[in-house]
């Protein structure tokens, strides 16, 4: 990737986060975003040397930042109003990064991420500081079927809440 906004204070706070994610052979990542960073280039790093895919939804109307994106899979999406595009059960961790916040429909966005996740996959939302409600997001999270929320401290000047997709829980998808 050519550019980074955000850079982590230390190498730490990137090696912490990437400890939340195993990923096996195959597994594809999806991370919604409204600026790639240096997290997207961890994770993509991290997912290609098991063989694996990470793929961006970037939420821009800059088309050089988009073209600059140094990602195979990804797509660009316009306006904060319009939903991200992704296959029933075709991912096995999805992460909202700064745009829960952003979208003028976040449930919708969850319900796709209940429909794109595979059975016993990860949701992972981070908001920069201050800007989410943390019980109010767990609380939705419970609401649209993602269980064992947590809110995690691993990167410094970010919110992060993890949850499960369960099979069998809720809408059983």
């Amino acid at each position: 990737m050519s550019f980074t906004i955000w850079r982590c204070k230390n190498s730490m706070d990137l090696k912490q986060f990437l400890e939340l994610f195993n990923p096996l052979p195959g597994n594809c990542y999806l991370q919604v975003t409204t600026e790639p960073d240096a997290t997207t280039t961890a994770l993509d790093q991290r997912l290609q040397s098991v063989h694996g895919e990470l793929r961006v939804a970037y939420y821009t109307q800059d088309k050089k930042s988009f073209e600059a994106l140094n990602i195979q899979t990804k797509q660009q999406i316009d306006n904060f109003s319009k939903p991200f595009r992704a296959l029933p059960r075709d991912h096995d961790v999805l992460i909202f990064k700064d745009i829960l916040s952003k979208h003028t429909k976040p449930k919708q966005l969850l319900k796709i991420a209940y429909t794109t996740l595979a059975n016993a996959a990860h949701i992972v939302i981070m908001e920069k500081k201050g800007v989410m409600d943390i019980p109010e997001t767990l609380e939705l999270l419970e609401e649209y079927e993602f269980r064992s929320a947590n809110s995690i401290e691993v990167l410094e000047g970010y919110d992060l809440i993890m949850a499960k997709k369960l099979h069998m829980w809720g809408n059983g998808l």
